[in-house]
């Protein structure tokens, strides 16, 4: 049976490099997987979690909090590394994980990258990039962004609300037409915003920094993708390769090309028209 961290596994012996490591913790080579929503980043992020030597924290809500103030309020680089830092080490301390590599996948990093680069110099970020029309058929499964949920008053745990409500990283002379259009419409815009800000974010740094991960590709070839991502983060032990294989081992290609029967012509053309230049640029039309 996989046994996949949720921050941490419990009954971990608490030796004295642990304690040393985490009063107070040191935040080394973190690995941040970004990605649009629904587009693999949780079921990559929790098989990276199965590494002993990593701590993953899933989306932790501060950071989502974070990265809108960053994006949005232009938070300074002294704010943004103040409070960065603090909450990663608070992460590691609260569960005495400072001598292992964090991971977090918060989704609104995508429009953040450059900002954690600069405060983490060592961070690696992993961009899970999948079809648009099978990430779009997910996203509609959800309650974020559709029309039925918005006199709910329900909210996400970052406090937004679910239904069309333009959120912060919409464009700005674009947000009433992102509450008026259908929910197919506003589906394919996150990922196309979400796609767009992780790529040109990932495309300003260092290449040797970050690395492109297709989600068919998890799906159809999971062992040569491990060993793409495990050489990237520089995981070299036999028994933490192996973790990560098993883990991806799961992978479903059932969930590949479920858009051909959940969009009919008319919703395809939406489609197409608000992102058909990306899906074509990546290879997806």
């Amino acid at each position: 049976e996989l046994d996949i961290q949720d921050y941490d596994r419990r009954g971990r012996p608490l030796t004295l490099e642990r304690l040393r490591a985490s009063l107070p913790p040191r935040v080394v080579e973190p690995v941040v997987v970004v990605g649009a929503p629904r587009s693999g980043t949780s079921f990559l992020g929790g098989c990276i979690g199965a590494l002993d030597s990593v701590s993953y924290h899933r989306e932790p809500v501060a950071m989502k909090a974070v990265a809108r103030h960053v994006y949005v309020r232009g938070w300074s680089p002294e704010r943004a590394d103040r409070t960065y830092r603090t909450i990663y080490a608070m992460l590691l301390g609260l569960h005495l994980a400072g001598d292992r590599r964090l991971v977090d996948k918060t989704p609104q990093n995508a429009f953040v990258v450059p900002s954690l680069a600069q405060v983490f110099p060592d961070a690696r970020f992993i961009h899970i990039i999948r079809d648009g029309r099978d990430a779009a058929t997910s996203y509609l499964e959800k309650p974020w962004a559709r029309q039925v949920f918005a006199w709910t008053r329900r909210r996400d745990p970052a406090g937004e609300p679910y239904g069309p409500f333009a959120p912060w990283w919409v464009e700005p002379d674009r947000r009433a037409e992102f509450e008026s259009t259908s929910d197919v419409h506003r589906a394919i815009w996150v990922w196309r915003r979400y796609l767009e800000a992780a790529r040109e974010g990932t495309r300003s740094i260092d290449p040797a920094r970050w690395i492109e991960v297709r989600y068919e590709a998890l799906m159809t070839d999971p062992k040569l993708e491990a060993d793409r991502i495990l050489d990237f983060l520089g995981v070299e032990d036999d028994a933490e390769r192996e973790r990560l294989q098993v883990a991806l081992s799961r992978a479903d290609p059932a969930s590949l090309g479920r858009w051909r029967e959940r969009f009919d012509d008319l919703e395809l053309e939406v489609i197409e028209r608000e992102a058909g230049k990306l899906l074509m640029a990546l290879g997806y039309a």
